[in-house]
């Protein structure tokens, strides 16, 4: 998909802010520094639209990106090891768990992992979060370009063990770097709403 248009509509924390209307939205979830901004700045062809931070765990509230006036992505804070208070995180977790178990517009979550390394007990534990709700998701198993092709399908065969990854969800291999995945992400995006 081309994009031409897109913007950052709100930056919310609670259920009142999220825009109205019904288009879909595909939140995004992953541990701080998976890569996420990269992720959304491939897809939509911008180089700086979603910040790239240094310091991880910068996203606090849920972003609302509205692509082509016919989608948003939703990207939500990171979890893992931002070095923020358990308070913080846990108020971030509700935030989160709110929005994604009663979000009427949430077509799937873009779950964000990283190829070179076995998913985390984070992520493992998200993923499960949404098979529990019954919450259908895409895996994006990013940073394809660090590791020598012929040991693709080794990594993925252990991103999908570790997640014991349920039949008919998606694990797509991507790359920001050199944009490998990035017609099959859409595609599995649009899926979900055409």
């Amino acid at each position: 998909m081309k994009v031409h248009q897109v913007e950052l509509v709100i930056s919310a924390v609670r259920p009142e802010q999220y825009p109205e209307g019904d288009l879909p939205e595909f939140a995004l979830a992953g541990r701080s520094n998976v890569g996420k901004s990269s992720f959304i700045n491939k897809m939509i062809g911008r180089n700086s639209m979603a910040r790239i931070s240094s310091k991880p765990g910068k996203t606090q509230t849920l972003n609302f990106y509205k692509i082509e006036e016919t989608l948003y992505y939703v990207d939500v804070p990171g979890y893992g090891y931002a070095k923020v208070s358990k308070k913080e995180r846990e108020a971030w977790g509700k935030m989160i768990e709110t929005y994604i178990t009663s979000r009427d517009q949430l077509r799937a979550v873009i779950l964000i992992v990283d190829l070179r390394h076995p998913p985390s007990n984070d992520d493992v534990m998200m993923y499960d979060f949404l098979k529990h709700y019954g919450i259908p998701c895409i895996i994006i198993a990013t940073k394809a370009d660090k590791i020598p092709k012929s040991k693709w399908q080794k990594h993925l065969k252990v991103t999908r063990e570790s997640l014991n990854l349920a039949e008919g969800d998606e694990l797509i291999m991507f790359s920001s770097e050199t944009g490998l995945g990035k017609d099959k992400a859409w595609d599995a995006i649009k899926s979900f709403y055409k």
